[in-house]
């Protein structure tokens, strides 16, 4: 696929991961700019949009015509968008690079997605503006992630994480919880699911299978998560201010996505810094036994 296909088709990918982010469906975007959902469908699946077209869609996507081009850099402040923008770009991706705390959803267990939604749930307080869609949209997330897991085991491309000592402390300490002072929560099934995961963590660092490296970070951590994404010579950075887990964020935040040479070497270097500073193997697990198990 050439450069100008390929920037053809992330248009459409861009268009549906912010028509998502949006809670509309390809029928409503269609109707509200007087166009066909067919040609919609076109779209997304990398058809040239005119110009016209995407001035329209932009305008009622409520983002910028070079946001959904592509051009510079991505803001996306919906974690709906955000983490289907993830999804789009892990497809056929054959490195990924992550910092997201405690642990890296593509690397958690089945039994975690067992519980996310519910977590995800009580993240959102009773009296938040727009509870009710909200929560519509936390049902339309767990299913963009689940399908990022899928992909993930289908494809298996190699992924470096980084997780923080620290972190995964606190995941011990209070569990998979959505807020502090929940009622009608038991505390002690969540921090056994915590557990359960930082387990599952352990066995990773322990066995270090093909194609899965883990870093343990007992040094300071940037305060936003990141992911790099390498397919050949291609790289992309996704920053982050949403997180899942415990005390999860999908509400709040502006996320960016980047190709940006300098964006990009430079997270790269930070990687680079950590991982070399991180513990590995048996030294990471004796270490994780010590402060938490």
């Amino acid at each position: 696929m050439s450069d100008t296909e390929l920037s053809i088709r992330e248009i459409g990918q861009r268009l549906k991961a912010f028509r998502i982010g949006a809670g509309l469906t390809p029928e409503d975007l269609a109707n509200q700019i007087g166009i066909s959902r067919a040609a919609i469908y076109r779209y997304e699946a990398g058809a040239t949009p005119k110009v016209d077209t995407l001035v329209m869609i932009a305008d009622r996507l409520g983002v910028t015509l070079p946001n959904l081009m592509g051009i510079g850099t991505e803001y996306i402040a919906n974690a709906v968008g955000f983490f289907e923008r993830m999804r789009q770009l892990e497809e056929k991706v054959e490195q990924i690079h992550v910092l997201f705390g405690p642990v890296s959803y593509l690397l958690t267990t089945d039994e975690y997605d067992q519980y996310l939604q519910q977590v995800l749930e009580e993240s959102v307080p009773e009296d938040a503006p727009f509870r009710e869609k909200s929560l519509e949209e936390i049902k339309v997330l767990t299913g963009i992630l689940r399908q990022r897991k899928e992909a993930f085991r289908e494809h298996r491309p190699s992924i470096l994480s980084l997780v923080s000592a620290a972190e995964l402390e606190q995941f011990a300490r209070i569990g998979l919880i959505g807020a502090y002072g929940l009622k009608n929560v038991d505390v002690a099934e969540r921090k056994d699911i915590a557990r359960h995961e930082i387990e599952n963590i352990l066995r990773m660092l322990r066995d270090q299978p093909i194609g899965v490296q883990v870093g343990l970070v007992v040094d300071s951590i940037p305060g936003s998560s990141f992911q790099i994404f390498r397919n050949g010579t291609r790289r992309t950075l996704a920053t982050s201010p949403f997180r899942l887990g415990a005390l999860p964020n999908i509400r709040i935040g502006v996320a960016s996505i980047s190709a940006a040479p300098e964006a990009v070497s430079l997270h790269a270097s930070m990687t680079e810094r950590l991982w070399a500073r991180s513990l590995k193997g048996m030294e990471a697990v004796e270490f994780l036994k010590q402060i938490i198990l």
